[in-house]
């Protein structure tokens, strides 16, 4: 598409979709500086509402994807939108986000356990009681020991790409090198089946929020399989895994061994989902827009690719069935710190002047989905004020680039830039932009499946990539450490920090913070630190977007849970009429 399509595109969504910044995990209360109330309209169903009313029990929901899973298993499950997916579904954790619209999806409920969790130690020792009755889908117990078993697994070398909260989290952690050669963590007790105690290094505050996380479910240490794991998770949640084939469907069935009664966000309305995978393009946009036959029981993920929402707009009937979710996420251009030519300062800092950021929310859709991103932390995490410390114009300032990289000495540079197959137009947007500063980029496009992975192998990692992180729960702790400690570069399966950033007085001011007690007092150190660390220009922020989000005729109970960064919540999803949706 043209940039002038892309205008009339943007006027025209302008006109229909006017949603604030908003939170993603953060901002409870959902107001102040650019937050949007929840109360604002989308494209058609106003947003903070449930698309399709209350579904009905049974039938099959669908669900269509350009990609496999990344991972299933919850040792190392940390992308959106298979978190969502693995833990609404097969697994659950100690707490969970509440299954409501708006403000509230932020908000964390007791899941396995019986409350929030207790703290003692000035909160350095967390304690929690599971709720009685849980089951596997073989109908044997959960018990605290399975927890401690997955929680320790997630310190394998070999089980890559998970959380790293319980690694950076649990006292005596520093060596362990998880439980498959036998060793366990002294740093987590189970005194009985139904209590797990949590030693920490330091005072959590939150930490009844990290135990959403996948890594706080149980796996039991029978079921154990390794890196194989990923293709089958033992299920404790509403669903097990009948059939997975690998970049081609999987397909779900009901656990009969799950209880509602002791389950309070899910509702497990459909009898069966199907996923299915390898649906190229806006493939399955367009099969849900028209929803014939099968599609019309569809859900898209993970979410309506942006260019779709034009064939939307136009159709009132089409537009009742969409909604566009706020996040709190901020995608951001990575630059590779660990080699020439990143590792000078100079050039990176000429690069935050050499991207046109308009360019990237024009090629995403428009301003009226996207928004130009001016910092780390996005307003969720700022009380909703969007913070500008560089004052950089958003579409660049080349001559301003170019000068900085004379005064580094580097011109007529070539790097490579990596992404994802279905950013090659955002890839194609910063390559022109780099190219007025006389930086060559050759773009190169990865499968999403193997997209992760491949930015994880830190020794063959590219100069630039794009990317986006979101909060996992609502704190800026969750958010500047894991992009730019450089305590947390793995070799393989490195997340996060892909700009493989290193720089001890980063890392001792993030020390400090999390030391502080004062929640108010660390809230404005994060705020200086991501201020100080766009001087440094490890990244380049691009944009702040929303999720955009479409459902079949036959859908029910569908919205995006800002918990899980505006994806559709698949705890409360089903179907209207059940009767249609056999399969």
């Amino acid at each position: 598409m043209t940039r002038r399509t892309h205008a009339a595109l943007a006027a025209a969504l302008a006109a229909t979709l006017t949603l604030g910044l908003g939170a993603c995990k953060n901002d409870k209360s959902d107001s102040g500086g650019d937050a949007a109330p929840s109360s604002t309209k989308g494209p058609g169903a106003e947003s903070g509402s449930i698309i399709g009313g209350t579904p009905a029990k049974g039938g099959t929901l669908d669900i269509l994807t350009n990609q496999d899973f990344a991972h299933l298993d919850p040792a190392r499950n940390w992308t959106v939108p298979h978190m969502d997916f693995g833990t609404r579904l097969l697994y659950r954790t100690l707490t969970t986000f509440k299954s409501e619209p708006g403000a509230a999806g932020s908000e964390i409920v007791p899941d396995l356990a019986t409350d929030l969790g207790k703290s003692s130690d000035g909160g350095k020792v967390w304690t929690f009681t599971l709720k009685d009755g849980l089951k596997y889908e073989d109908g044997s117990p959960i018990k605290s020991a399975d927890i401690k078993y997955n929680v320790e697994r997630s310190f394998s070398p070999d089980l890559t790409g998970g959380p790293d909260y319980a690694v950076q989290y649990l006292a005596d952690g520093d060596k362990y090198k998880g439980p498959l050669t036998g060793e366990h963590l002294a740093s987590i007790e189970t005194p009985d089946d139904r209590t797990i105690v949590f030693h920490l290094k330091r005072p959590v505050a939150e930490f009844s929020d990290t135990v959403t996380l996948p890594t706080f479910s149980p796996v039991p240490q029978s079921q154990e399989k390794g890196t194989q794991y990923d293709s089958r998770p033992f299920s404790s949640g509403p669903y097990k895994i009948e059939s997975y084939d690998r970049g081609k469907q999987l397909v779900l069935v009901r656990n009969t061994n799950w209880d509602q009664a002791s389950d309070t966000v899910r509702k497990a309305y459909p009898d069966k989902i199907v996923v299915t995978e390898g649906i190229k393009g806006g493939q399955a946009d367009d099969r849900i827009i028209a929803s014939d036959g099968a599609d019309a029981n569809a859900i898209n993920m993970p979410w309506m690719q942006h260019e779709s929402v034009a064939k939307v707009l136009p159709k009132a009937d089409v537009r009742e069935r969409m909604t566009a979710e706020r996040t709190g996420c901020t995608d951001m251009l990575y630059l590779n710190t660990a080699k020439a030519p990143f590792d000078d300062p100079k050039v990176r800092e000429a690069m935050m002047w050499a991207v046109d950021r308009e360019a990237q929310v024009t090629a995403f859709g428009g301003p009226a989905v996207t928004d130009v991103a001016t910092s780390f932390l996005p307003p969720s995490l700022t009380g909703g004020e969007k913070a500008d410390p560089l004052k950089i114009p958003a579409a660049g300032d080349p001559e301003k680039a170019k000068a900085l990289l004379k005064e580094a000495g580097k011109t007529d540079l070539k790097v490579s830039l990596t992404v994802s197959l279905g950013d090659k137009t955002r890839a194609e947007a910063i390559q022109q932009s780099l190219s007025k500063v006389g930086v060559q980029v050759t773009v190169n496009t990865v499968d999403p499946s193997a997209f992760t992975d491949t930015l994880g192998d830190t020794k063959n990692a590219p100069e630039l990539t794009i990317n986006g992180w979101c909060p996992d729960y609502p704190s800026a702790a969750t958010f500047l450490p894991f992009l730019f400690d450089g305590r947390t570069i793995k070799e393989k399966g490195n997340q996060g920090n892909y700009s493989q950033f290193r720089d001890q007085a980063t890392m001792d001011r993030m020390d400090q913070i999390a030391a502080m007690t004062d929640v108010n007092e660390a809230n404005k150190a994060w705020k200086q630190l991501d201020e100080d660390l766009m001087k440094k220009a490890p990244a380049v922020p691009l944009m702040w977007q929303r999720r955009p989000l479409m459902v079949g005729t036959n859908v029910a109970g569908a919205f995006g849970n800002s918990g899980f960064a505006g994806m559709i919540d698949l705890a409360t999803v089903g179907l209207k009429d059940p009767a249609k949706g056999k399969g």
